[in-house]
């Protein structure tokens, strides 16, 4: 079972109330927030809400429906929802009720952010937090962030770029580069990666490669900005890496990140195809308070939590009011309107029963392959090859 921690002790509550258990991840970003929003709450409804966390690794990977059994609500990201479909793990939050919230929901979206929790006609998580390969950048080292690839290569050849590409934020970046080059993987196939697009992408990586330091296949996103963050750090840009609003924030760790748009492909070029990522709230199957765990879900996702409590606590939200808020945006230095683009812009991962199998094993197939200068037509055959599979791994 995943490692957790022990949840952040709340005042006694009497025996009648109610207390809902909820699992996160293992980030400020993931856990501050929510625990802002669970003191709100029980102070305006006398509901309480116990929130645990797990790894950023396990959050990735860790069964949804082992979690299901335990908590009422579960933070998870849009990758897994053909899975949850299967095991009837979650509840689909579409009911007749909450039309209007829904829709307002729907309309307030960053980019794909809603619709990536559409799974079959049922919607199985509400978006509280938006996110996308976006750029990290040293202010204090740049006067601006870079704006063309051409500029990542001539930064990393003079030993001032890096990008973490511990799986499976290298397939990531394989899949960003792709759509930033105009032909973006497709989700059901018959080719799930188009071959000469691939291998461009898969070029370019290598390229970037060859310049950086190789602890670099062993760092996820929060280890590459925590050595980013540091003062007398080299790291000036990491053109490729998911938008972490913590590092944004002045006193946050010693430097401060900027963070802008991913650098376009040429000249004149849009910051299309990022990884969609972040994270959305749904509600367990199981819960035995399921009309309380709704009423917590859809209103952490709202806009008024979301531009508030949610977003001062540290949140990064999935919610636009907060992205078009000049008060949100303030203290971050601009972190959601300098990264919108690509959040508009983003690509919506596969989300069948079977790809997150499919994400494990290509991420280390691709790691492989990049560790040992494997060429790209046979990488990227194999990656399609193993996507293939996947629609059949589970029959």
């Amino acid at each position: 079972m995943a490692q957790v921690t022990q949840p952040v002790t709340q005042s006694d509550r009497s025996d009648n109330s109610v207390t809902l258990r909820g699992m996160t991840w293992d980030h400020p970003r993931g856990f501050d927030p929510l625990e802002a929003c669970a003191r709100a709450w029980r102070e305006q409804t006398g509901v309480g809400v116990l929130w645990e966390r797990r790894s950023l690794q396990d959050f990735e990977s860790f069964p949804v429906q082992t979690l299901a059994r335990q908590y009422d609500l579960i933070v998870i990201d849009h990758p897994h929802v053909g899975q949850i479909t299967r095991e009837q793990c979650l509840l689909p939050l579409d009911g007749v009720a909450r039309g209007n919230q829904r829709m307002a929901l729907a309309q307030h979206s960053i980019g794909a952010s809603f619709d990536s929790y559409v799974w079959e006609g049922r919607l199985w998580a509400l978006p509280i937090d938006a996110a996308a390969q976006v750029q990290a950048f040293r202010p204090d080292q740049l006067a601006a962030p870079v704006t063309e690839w051409s500029e990542v290569l001539e930064l990393a050849r003079a030993g001032r770029v890096h990008c973490p590409m511990r799986p499976p934020h290298n397939l990531m970046a394989l899949y960003t580069l792709c759509g930033l080059h105009g032909r973006p993987a497709q989700e059901t196939g018959p080719r799930f990666i188009d071959l000469e697009a691939g291998a461009q992408a898969y070029e370019l990586l290598r390229e970037l490669l060859a310049h950086l330091d190789r602890n670099c296949f062993a760092q996820d996103p929060i280890a590459v900005l925590e050595a980013m963050s540091r003062q007398d750090s080299r790291i000036a840009c990491v053109p490729l890496i998911y938008g972490y609003v913590s590092y944004a924030r002045r006193g946050f760790r010693p430097a401060r990140i900027g963070f802008a748009d991913i650098p376009v492909a040429k000249p004149g070029g849009m910051p299309v195809g990022s990884a969609l990522g972040g994270t959305g709230i749904a509600v367990s199957a199981w819960s035995t308070q399921p009309e309380a765990a709704l009423d917590f879900a859809y209103w952490v996702a709202s806009d008024a939590v979301q531009s508030g409590i949610y977003a001062a606590a540290g949140g990064q939200p999935g919610n636009a009011a907060a992205w078009d808020n000049n008060i949100v945006n303030a203290p971050v230095f601009g972190f959601y309107t300098n990264t919108w683009a690509t959040l508009d812009g983003a690509w919506v991962r596969p989300r069948h029963d079977g790809y997150m199998r499919f994400q494990d094993l290509g991420s280390q197939r691709l790691l492989t392959a990049l560790r040992d200068g494997e060429p790209a037509s046979t990488t990227i055959a194999a990656l399609n090859q193993l996507f293939c599979e996947s629609f059949r791994s589970l029959v």
